[in-house]
């Protein structure tokens, strides 16, 4: 389990290697405050991006500065769309985070879709790939252009994995595209109900529209990856819009096919942290492996008297995240064999 506790008032004498930003759920809208998809949470759609200047401000002002900044996903609203709003409002995002003095690494979630075509995002300054390291002796850890992935070191044996988990979906794509018609049946085959956004009598109630999956392309990349970092004994955080683990999760908020992914992940043995935004009240779990799943609360559905975005700092035998406001301090200690 993960422990509470502050990283100032660490006891071992440990110095903390490096530390990284994470924020959730931005989903700026230039509306006045709403509710969600079932009617019983506030939205504050015009505060979200006062929270994220807080939490640049935050970031800028720490002593050790973090190395980046990982940006889960849903960074604008869907609301924007129905105004025409989109890209004005994508533009006064990017602008706040031109603030930050470091890195800010994005991943693309179900509301960049809502507003924006897959081939929008990829020409868009959304699309972090830029930002990569290649590990030229190994071609097969080179992503592929269909799905919007990809890996780079932070610090020595650390390695951080961006995954796309709308690479199978029916959202961005066009709808005359084979992708598009065989995500649709995917989808169809699992959800019959007449609107594709309700879990309603689902067994498997994230087959909703609203979430998406990893093609089989993507993990064979995945574990590449992974069997690089295993071989060479570095350490992997993954980072994804959606969660893949139920014991931190709601159930309606997992990708597709969580389960395919947990399974590349657990039979390497390099990953400590799967971080994933998209279920608003965050979540937390430690699954066998030793894999801690963090879920972050959502900017969006935060209050403007608190603050939802964190720090996590990297020791040799652990992670600690020193929350803020909604988002709650944890100690996350790597399995044994890691260290």
């Amino acid at each position: 389990m993960a422990e509470k506790l502050n990283p100032d008032t660490q006891t071992d004498g440990s110095e903390h290697l490096f530390s990284f930003g994470v924020i959730a759920d931005i989903q700026y809208a230039d509306l006045e405050d709403g509710y969600n998809f079932r009617g019983n949470r506030r939205r504050y759609y015009r505060h979200s991006l006062l929270h994220l200047q807080g939490a640049i401000e935050d970031w800028n002002k720490e002593g050790s500065m973090p190395c980046c900044v990982l940006q889960l996903g849903d960074i604008i609203d869907g609301y924007n769309a129905q105004h025409r709003a989109s890209e004005a409002s994508l533009e006064r995002v990017m602008n706040t985070f031109h603030m930050l003095k470091v890195p800010v690494h994005h991943t693309w979630g179900n509301h960049e879709f809502y507003n924006f075509s897959r081939d929008f995002l990829t020409n868009s300054k959304l699309n972090t790939k830029f930002l990569e390291d290649r590990i030229v002796h190994h071609p097969e850890t080179m992503p592929s252009e269909s799905y919007y992935a990809y890996h780079f070191v932070p610090f020595p044996t650390f390695r951080f994995i961006l995954l796309d988990a709308y690479d199978l979906s029916v959202l961005g794509i066009d709808q005359s595209s084979p992708k598009y018609q065989q995500c649709m049946k995917m989808l169809r085959e699992h959800n019959p109900n007449v609107e594709l956004n309700s879990p309603q009598g689902l067994c498997e109630p994230q087959f909703v529209q609203f979430n998406g999956g990893f093609s089989q392309e993507q993990l064979n990349w995945l574990n590449e990856v992974l069997t690089f970092s295993d071989t060479n004994q570095e350490k992997v955080v993954i980072v994804s819009h959606l969660p893949i683990y139920p014991e931190a999760s709601d159930s309606v908020c997992l990708a597709w096919n969580y389960t395919d992914a947990l399974a590349v992940i657990w039979s390497h043995k390099c990953v400590v942290c799967f971080l994933a935004g998209h279920t608003h009240d965050g979540g937390y779990s430690e699954d066998p492996f030793g894999v801690h799943h963090v879920n972050l609360e959502g900017v969006i559905e935060t209050a403007p008297d608190s603050q939802a975005f964190g720090t996590v700092y990297v020791y040799p035998d652990k992670m600690i995240l020193k929350g803020r406001g909604r988002v709650p301090d944890r100690i996350m200690n790597f399995k044994k064999e890691h260290f």
